[in-house]
């Protein structure tokens, strides 16, 4: 739609027919009292030429007065300025109607819908306003990118609607929206049915099976949908970049490259999916067990140790941080610090383990400089067993854990007996399931092993999926690579002898040390 140039209402020649409707001034004819004679005229010689003319005017018999004329003229002016100024306001007219009929154009195809009202406003004025060049090579070197179509939309973004156009047929164009432009050919190449299903498994730690799972239990929550600027993120690509980045670790810009969406995207994704399956997966595999499930734990722990009642093996290790902006004292990890030769910082995650390595309980997020039997009391599992919630169960900890009612730890002072060192044989066989356990997810889940560009308030959310995640693949039997096998390194802090608070467990644990050894339940390696 263009701007029509405005022609003038009247011509040179049309001026030039008005002037010839209006007569000639009329001139005054005034007998001279005092004629010249030629004579005289004559014998003036010289003078100006409007004296002459007077004196020519006076000897043809009358007066021509150059006064009267002027308000005729005035007159004719202002008749031509009418003239101009109702020209003026035929264009003005004509522009507002102009104005208008584009107003209502716009209107119409907005509601239309998807209508490029944008490219099409410009295309309309360039007529009347050009855009500096300027700005144009400006966005021209403005980097790689592509123009993306809205969905639904189904007709050509290079279609013109013509405003003159008498078919009164308006073509609807697409909303574009440009956006730069990435490869995603490693994720359409991992998503085809052909990948092979060993690369698969070594790139998200999981089988096909088991993703798929995955996101037919996230679809509900995860799913988005299209709009008129672009097209939602598949359910399985948003899956697959939370996994891939908690499997490997690797910092987000790798990540986008790889997946072809914009790091902020990434790490987006990451977030809103890790919450997803906090909320619908961790209810589904990382609960505390019931009674008969408990019944059967009891029953496998007692089986392979000879301890009976026990109902989980529990841990504590540490999750490598960034120095955070505030209390950075309280996550100082000084036995890391030591071991490493560098500042460390750190988050606890507490876990209990069953026989089969999967999590029943965890607690996360308390700071680094915290030894385990402070992170123990101040988690909702402490809480739990203080109400009398776990009773007839034996968790089996550490030396760096109290002995409890609840809590059964190995024998710590020196010059150990044999039914003393019998027993902590024993613990440390279960013992053994946990520290494995938190072996194969710091293994399976890299992002544990080092620190992420995850903010401190998130981390928990990030690290309960992390645990979420390892159940499943426990509980369904998917094996991990051995070249992802991780050492823990978690050194184990002794508390003191008055860590021992209950007589009545000190008494429990005197009484199962003493039927290890004379049932023959105890092994002899200590010998």
């Amino acid at each position: 739609m263009g701007i029509s140039s405005f022609h003038p209402f009247l011509t040179q020649e049309d001026y030039s027919h008005l002037y010839s409707l209006f007569p000639e001034p009329a001139v005054t004819t005034i007998p001279n009292p005092n004629p010249i004679t030629p004579a005289t005229s004559r014998g003036g010689g010289g003078g100006s030429p409007d004296k002459r003319r007077r004196i020519s005017d006076a000897e043809n018999g009358y007066w021509y007065d150059e006064d009267l004329k002027k308000p005729t003229e005035s007159a004719l002016k202002d008749i031509l300025s009418s003239l101009r100024l109702f020209e003026d306001e035929g264009k003005l007219a004509a522009e507002q109607d102009w104005w208008v009929s584009a107003q209502q154009d716009n209107k119409d195809l907005i509601e239309d819908g998807g209508d490029t009202m944008k490219h099409e406003f410009e295309a309309s004025h360039s007529s009347k306003q050009e855009e500096p060049v300027k700005s144009r090579n400006k966005r021209a070197r403005g980097g790689p990118g592509k123009v993306v179509t809205a969905a639904g939309a189904g007709t050509d973004p290079g279609d013109n609607r013509d405003p003159g156009s008498s078919s009164g047929q308006r073509a609807v164009q697409q909303r574009r929206l440009w956006v730069k432009d990435r490869s995603k050919d490693w994720w359409e190449r991992c998503s085809s049915p052909d990948y092979p299903e060993e690369e698969f498994k070594r790139d998200f730690r999981m089988s096909r099976a088991t993703f798929d799972m995955i996101c037919e239990e996230l679809e509900s929550v995860i799913t988005k949908k299209d709009t008129m600027l672009r097209a939602a993120i598949p359910v399985r690509q948003r899956v697959a970049v939370c996994i891939w980045r908690l499997a490997t670790g690797e910092p987000l810009r790798l990540v986008s490259r790889r997946f072809g969406l914009g790091i902020s995207t990434c790490h987006k994704l990451v977030l809103e999916v890790c919450s997803a399956i906090r909320a619908v997966l961790m209810p589904k595999f990382l609960q505390w067990p019931d009674e008969g499930r408990m019944r059967s734990i009891k029953e496998e722990f007692e089986r392979f140790s000879g301890i009976p009642n026990v109902g989980g093996s529990m841990y504590t290790t540490h999750i490598p941080i960034i120095a955070p902006k505030d209390s950075v004292s309280a996550y100082f990890n000084k036995r890391h610090t030591e071991r490493n030769q560098k500042t460390s910082y750190s988050i606890t995650v507490q876990g209990v383990i069953d026989h089969k390595g999967a999590f029943t309980d965890v607690c996360i997020g308390w700071p680094g400089s915290l030894p385990d039997d402070q992170v123990l009391e101040k988690s909702a599992l402490y809480q739990r067993a203080s109400r009398g919630l776990l009773k007839d169960v034996w968790l089996v900890g550490n030396c760096g854990y109290p002995l409890l009612d609840w809590v059964l730890v190995p024998y710590t002072h020196q010059n150990l007996t044999w039914t003393q060192h019998a027993f902590n044989e024993k613990i440390g066989e279960v013992q053994g399931v946990a520290k494995e356990a938190f072996a194969r997810l710091k293994g399976r889940w890299g992002c544990l092993q080092k620190r992420t560009e995850v903010k401190l308030q998130d981390l928990p959310v990030l690290l309960g999926a992390c645990c979420v995640l390892h159940n499943i693949c426990e509980t369904r039997n998917e094996e991990m690579d051995p070249s992802l096998k991780f050492d823990l390194f978690d050194d184990e802090m002794v508390p003191p002898e008055n860590s021992l608070r209950s007589a009545t467990s000190i008494q429990a644990r005197d009484h199962i040390a003493h039927n290890l050894l004379h049932h023959g339940l105890a092994g002899t390696s200590f010998l």
